[in-house]
């Protein structure tokens, strides 16, 4: 291996290192909701709140489960988050949810930005959009977000 290609990669290993540092905490916390996730695979998370009676003059509204608020509520907190997550899409051709699974099945530390990305998307866009947070829940993004992002920042934390 030549000197220039070493030093490439202790600088990419150091780089790995610092984002595993920067961001365990804030993963670690998130992580919490592992067990809840892997019991709601597949059960609905949400319902729909409507007044009895006349249903011309009133608004059905969203109904959550505490625990994916909670999540939501402390995801929206972290570092994590990212306002550009639409640039992280366009960058990287993220249009679905096969493609977001993809992404984070094959992502390493140095793609990092990209999950944060990822999971932005579905915490923010959630606050304005009913629909999202449940299918971060039912379609295993959020599920296969966390265990990703704990592999990485356990793997790379331990250097």
């Amino acid at each position: 291996m030549r000197e220039g290609e070493e030093m490439h990669m202790e600088f990419e290993q150091s780089n790995n290192r610092i984002l595993a540092e920067q961001y365990r905490d804030d993963v670690m916390r998130l992580c919490a909701y592992i067990p809840w996730l892997e019991a709601q695979s597949g059960q609905q998370v949400s319902g729909l709140y409507h007044q009895e009676g006349d249903m011309l003059h009133t608004i059905a509204f969203p109904i959550y489960d505490p625990n994916l608020l909670a999540f939501v509520k402390e995801a929206g907190k972290t570092q994590l988050m990212d306002r550009n997550y639409r640039y992280v899409y366009s960058r990287n051709r993220i249009r679905d949810e096969k493609d977001e699974l993809r992404v984070i099945g094959s992502a390493t530390m140095a793609e990092f930005p990209i999950l944060s990305g990822i999971l932005s998307r579905y915490v923010m866009l959630g606050n304005t959009k009913g629909t999202v947070w449940t299918q971060g829940v039912t379609n295993g993004v959020f599920l296969n977000l966390l265990r990703k992002m704990k592999e990485l920042v356990e793997f790379w934390g331990h250097r």
